[in-house]
């Protein structure tokens, strides 16, 4: 055989495998292309109704919805400003109630101040002369006592009792 022949004979091999891939992706193609208008039809009567519906009620509720929101945010500016009043309100009670316990200290310090000073007053001038008093008592007693030669003694003794004299500074305290 002649080269051209073996040529030929290779040649329409070559066309012959080339038109069987051919008819192979040909009918790949159209089985995919039925796959693909099989999946649009089911798109169209599944997907699509849903989103129309989901676009009629966005369509429906719009309005409802942004009543909702206009709501929200007035009731959002309401709770603001309702915040806003009650913490003045807070702050102005705290405010007056730490003037309020600074005056019941100032108050409480200038009363134990007076107690004191009146106790240092009365200290001085009642609790003092009672005691040198009682003091000038006690020598006077215990004078006349050595000057009539311990007779209260004998008369105390003869009874058998020990007299004991008081402290006149338990007297008074």
């Amino acid at each position: 055989m002649d080269k051209i022949t073996v040529f030929v004979f290779l040649t329409g091999i070559a066309v012959l495998l080339q038109a069987g891939v051919l008819a192979a992706m040909y009918f790949t193609m159209r089985k995919s292309g039925e796959r693909m208008e099989a999946l649009a039809t089911e798109v169209k009567t599944k997907v699509l109704p849903t989103v129309e519906q989901a676009r009629e009620l966005l369509v429906e509720f719009r309005p409802r919805l942004q009543v909702i929101a206009e709501n929200l945010e007035e009731t959002t500016s309401t709770m603001r400003n309702q915040v806003q009043r009650v913490d003045a309100a807070v702050t102005d009670v705290v405010d007056r109630a730490r003037l309020q316990v600074i005056r019941a200290d100032e108050l409480l310090s200038r009363t134990l101040d007076r107690v004191e000073e009146t106790s240092d007053m009365v200290h001085k001038t009642v609790i003092s002369p009672v005691r040198q008093f009682s003091g000038l008592l006690q020598g006077v007693t215990a004078g006349i006592e050595f000057l009539l030669g311990g007779r209260g003694r004998r008369n105390g003794g003869s009874r058998g009792e020990s007299r004991r004299p008081v402290p006149q500074d338990e007297m008074f305290i």
